[in-house]
């Protein structure tokens, strides 16, 4: 494998486990300021700490937005020509990881979005919401964990 390839590679494992770090820290911290659960099998939003927090924006923007996501394709690209024994692995890495970019840009992001102003929704409505996700952030976090064992993995052959 190439410097720069190596290089790369070692760039995705560092950003995928702070990545998997900080989503771990926001589930058992961050979100429960955020996402109450009431008396009833039901969540109210805090919207006021959702704003405050701007994790979005003073956080992930910085940590995987933008650097997962450019590291991400750069790593399919990279990956695809690869070959063995490291090729199935940073593959594997390559597309667990794109694959939850894309649900955090078309689900995670505009529902943080939508739920910022959850004041003005039926109750019902985003209880649905935050459980949706609630659920699919465990499955996030387990796909950051899981790519970036594959990742370790390739860099390790």
């Amino acid at each position: 494998m190439s410097q720069p390839s190596e290089i790369l590679l070692a760039l995705f494992i560092l950003n995928l486990g702070t990545a998997f770090g900080a989503g771990i820290y926001e589930m058992r911290i961050v979100l429960p300021q955020w996402f109450i659960k009431s008396a009833q099998p039901t969540y109210r939003v805090d919207t006021a700490a959702m704003r405050e927090a701007d994790t979005g924006r003073k956080f992930w923007g910085f940590v995987t937005t933008l650097p997962l996501t450019l590291l991400t394709l750069a790593n399919v690209v990279v990956a695809w020509q690869s070959v063995q024994p490291k090729h199935h692995w940073w593959l594997a890495a390559a597309l667990i990881t794109l694959a939850e970019r894309l649900v955090t840009f078309f689900f995670f992001i505009p529902t943080a979005i939508r739920l910022q102003n959850a004041d003005t929704f039926p109750t019902a409505d985003v209880s649905r919401q935050v459980s949706l996700w609630i659920g699919l952030n465990y499955i996030r976090n387990l796909l950051t964990l899981i790519a970036w064992i594959a990742a370790l993995r390739a860099f390790s052959l």
